[in-house]
């Protein structure tokens, strides 16, 4: 037996990798421990092992965040994060994990913060990537997101800046180090709310490389806590971090900064210049709304917010246009005095970025997630003019078929391998403008036949419950099922036009049809016999019936022929039989001759 791969298309297939016992986690999640512990979720989780190592002090800063300085319901405990981390399976970059027999995933670089990855899962024949957030452009502490050029069914892709395009990133660079210096250069304060994974060691490295150029010695602050804990990492997984860094990595460690120290909340109202980092970065709270309050009353201070802002946050708010005032809650406002600057230095690709990891995979079909409704619909429209890839952006809930293609392996009998090595042979008439020279001076026009062999596998696919698929020759269908052959032959007795001079003459109307129908159907093979005419399984034969059970109309003036056909060629038959009762045969159309029977 040989095995072959069928494909059989439009099959709707839920890709939903939860639809088996998985979780594969790009960076970390702040609703994980509430999925595993709170829900019951029993099945494995796979992350990263930078991901790994950083998830624990995420997911208890977040915990922190929402029950000591929001007042918010606890949603889960340390013991919950902990006994959560105990189901978690470290993977490689490109480690093809079997989660089990109909299932493999793979992870990719992603570079969007520190162990981030797009993951690529392959459910039997049907494959897709979650990209999860990424970078599509590198920056100076990490690399721009890697994948291999794969055969997806659908790719799931963030849309944070889907219709955002960011100019040069050293342009970026020099307006923001501008901002700051003259910010500082003024006596002012600097407050940079940022993230403590990512953006924070971004700007660090930096401000500290432009520090050390201008040997400025106004302070840099990092907000004691989380960020420490992060920049150990970062020294110790240099190989995550970019090319710059990796090469730099014998002489200096990147995040070894000289110039930032740690801060401490006495020093919030100390005199004089300075640069502070605060988390959390869209100023929702924490310690960065905390100095907000304190410095944006005076001129000289500066907030510069170097990254995505959720509606409904402080940093939205001002990156909607500065206001005068801010209300916190029903008994704080805050007065808005200080300068607002607004740079680009979010991890998250732009909309370039994402036509450009599109047209690079190119899906059969493209989802987005994790963006805004109307920059997502438009992006939606772009990728479908411009690529010609279906797209959707399902509302939270929303459920969507993709369909994909689908393989079914099958053995194949003896038989139909057989029929597939023997010859299958088409005759077709030469096509008379390639008559050389030659045979024209010779007045030898005579039409020749073009043989071809294409040989085409001509089979059945059968499935039975509880077996292995085969393919086997229709001839053994017949004897796999215990009956006979049975063909479906169609006839019509066509009328034809003919002057009385010529009804007597069968042969010579045969012969004289036979040259309109080689002139009608060129390249194809018309037999004549002298009596009738054949192409392919179209038969047709004078009718000398007076009552022919297939002739639909009676006529003393015209001549009748009876043509049959199998289902197979009934195209075919139908425009034969159109030609044939257009045809009209009288002594000025033609003259009577020896009558040409080849």
């Amino acid at each position: 037996m040989i095995t072959a791969a069928i494909p059989i298309s439009h099959l709707s297939l839920n890709l939903l990798i939860l639809i088996v016992p998985l979780i594969a986690l790009s960076s970390p999640t702040c609703a994980l421990p509430y999925f595993t512990e709170v829900c019951g979720y029993k099945g494995p989780v796979y992350m990263t092992y930078p991901t790994k190592a950083l998830a624990p002090l995420m997911l208890e800063d977040y915990r922190k965040v929402m029950v000591d300085r929001r007042g918010e319901e606890e949603q889960f405990t340390t013991d919950n994060i902990s006994e959560c981390m105990k189901k978690v399976i470290a993977v490689d970059l490109k480690q093809t994990v079997l989660v089990d027999k109909d299932l493999q995933i793979r992870a990719y670089y992603a570079g969007h913060v520190l162990g981030a990855a797009m993951f690529y899962a392959k459910v039997g024949d049907s494959s897709m990537v979650y990209t999860g957030d990424y970078n599509m452009t590198p920056d100076r502490h990490l690399g721009a997101a890697q994948i291999d050029r794969l055969q997806l069914d659908l790719l799931i892709t963030e849309s944070t800046y889907a219709t955002t395009t960011r100019d040069s990133k050293y342009a970026r660079e020099r307006e923001f180090l501008k901002v700051v210096h003259k910010c500082i250069a003024g006596g002012g304060k600097v407050l940079i709310p940022t993230f403590a994974l990512g953006r924070a060691q971004e700007l660090c490295i930096l401000l500290d490389d432009y520090w050390e150029r201008m040997n400025l010695k106004v302070p840099i602050y990092f907000s004691a806590g989380l960020t420490i804990q992060a920049n150990m990492y970062y020294k110790m997984l240099i190989g995550w971090t970019s090319q710059k860094v990796k090469e730099s990595y014998a002489t200096q460690n990147a995040f070894d900064f000289k110039n930032v120290r740690d801060f401490d909340r006495s020093m919030i109202d100390a005199p004089g210049p300075c640069v502070l980092f605060a988390t959390p970065g869209m100023i929702s709270g924490g310690f960065s709304l905390e100095v907000f309050k304190r410095w944006a009353p005076y001129e000289t201070n500066l907030v510069t917010l170097p990254g995505y802002c959720v509606a409904g946050t402080v940093g939205h708010k001002l990156m909607s246009g500065k206001p005068t005032k801010i209300n916190l809650d029903k008994d704080t406002q805050i007065d808005v005095r200080c300068q607002i600057h607004q740079l680009s230095f979010s991890p998250h690709t732009d909309a370039k970025g994402i036509m450009d990891l599109v047209t690079f995979l190119t899906p059969k079909h493209v989802m987005l997630v994790h963006g805004e409704k109307p920059k997502m619909a438009s992006l939606k429209e772009r990728i479908q003019s411009e690529l010609d890839i279906p797209c959707y952006v399902p509302a939270n809930c929303e459920t969507v078929g993709i369909p994909s293609t689908l393989y079914v392996k099958a053995h194949t009998t003896d038989t139909f391998i057989q029929s597939c090595l023997s010859p299958n042979f088409r005759f077709l008439n030469k096509n008379p403008e390639n008559t050389s020279d030659l045979a024209l001076e010779n007045g030898n026009t005579t039409s020749r036949l073009q043989v071809t062999d294409d040989r085409v596998g001509d089979g059945i696919l059968v499935m039975e419950k509880h077996k292995m698929a085969t393919v086997i020759h229709q001839d053994e269908l017949l004897h796999l099922l215990g009956d006979n052959r049975h063909e479906v032959q169609f006839a019509y007795c066509c009328p034809l036009q003919v002057d009385e001079l010529y009804k007597s003459s069968s042969a010579y109307v045969v012969a004289e049809l036979f040259t309109e129908l080689s002139n009608y159907l060129p390249g194809r093979n018309i037999q004549n016999s002298g009596e009738h005419l054949q192409v392919e399984s179209f038969r047709a034969s004078t009718c000398l019936k007076d009552e022919c059970p297939y002739r639909r109309t009676k006529s003393a003036t015209t001549m009748y022929f009876c043509c049959s056909w199998s289902a197979a060629d009934e195209k075919l038959a139908w425009e034969i039989i159109s030609t044939m009762e257009k045809w009209h045969l009288t002594s000025e159309t033609s003259k009577p001759s020896t009558p040409n029977y080849s």
